[in-house]
């Protein structure tokens, strides 16, 4: 079966998530989240890429992540991939893929979905049960976007901006943010819509997107397409 083609859209967040192969361990000690990150910020910068979250995982990573054109997310990720499966590979004496197959993605809604989408990563090692606040955890965009800890790869989404007038007012909403548990049928629908690879939004936004692209922004309901002329087919003969 051909892949799915991507939802490619210049200048519309992305969640994207990179996982490794057979989910083992992608980070085995502190310079391998280092480098990493350290690799991703040259791959951004060079693919004209603007990170607003981020959390790197014992095996997995989360991005929100904005492209100023439509290959700019694949360029960025096919680059930061291949240095750092060599250093990987050369540290740890090791050989073979470390990746899980492509990535996942998934636009993201900026006015409805996108501070939602910023908790949801960040709060990945909370919900993991490996720190009890994502302040606990050193390799995240938390330091930066709750706080105002320096740092290079991170740049604010204007929705960001609309928090508050000034770095330090935006910093005290951010942080409120993380006062409140996000609701379970939020979680799922983001798990959904970036490992199923569809749109994340409300149904306005997934709308536009359709007639933008010409494409569906998410699954059939079941039962297949009631529309289609297979599907009344299917039903006109089950009745006899």
């Amino acid at each position: 079966m051909p892949r799915k083609p991507r939802f490619t859209l210049p200048g519309q967040p992305q969640h994207v998530i990179i996982r490794g192969v057979n989910r083992e361990p992608i980070f085995r000690r502190y310079a391998d989240y280092r480098y990493y990150l350290r690799r991703l910020q040259e791959a951004t910068e060079k693919n004209f890429c603007a990170i607003h979250a981020y959390v790197l995982m014992t095996n997995h990573v989360h991005l929100l992540i904005t492209p100023e054109d439509s290959q700019d997310i694949g360029k960025s990720i096919q680059v930061l991939g291949r240095y750092y499966v060599q250093y990987f590979n050369q540290t740890h004496g090791r050989t073979g893929t470390l990746w899980e197959g492509r990535y996942k993605s998934a636009p993201v809604d900026s006015e409805h979905y996108l501070l939602t989408c910023y908790r949801y990563i960040e709060l990945n090692p909370v919900r993991a049960n490996m720190v009890t606040h994502p302040a606990e955890y050193p390799w995240s965009s938390y330091h930066h976007n709750a706080t105002g800890q320096p740092d290079d790869l991170v740049s604010a989404h204007p929705t960001y901006h609309s928090l508050g007038k000034n770095d330090k007012k935006r910093q005290k909403s951010y942080r409120a943010l993380f006062k409140h548990e996000i609701d379970e049928l939020k979680l799922e629908e983001i798990r959904v819509s970036t490992n199923q690879e569809w749109v994340l939004g409300s149904e306005s936004f997934k709308t536009q997107i359709e007639q933008k692209l010409q494409r569906r922004t998410k699954p059939l309901p079941r039962g297949g397409d009631r529309k289609s002329s297979a599907y009344k087919s299917r039903q006109q003969i089950n009745r006899h």
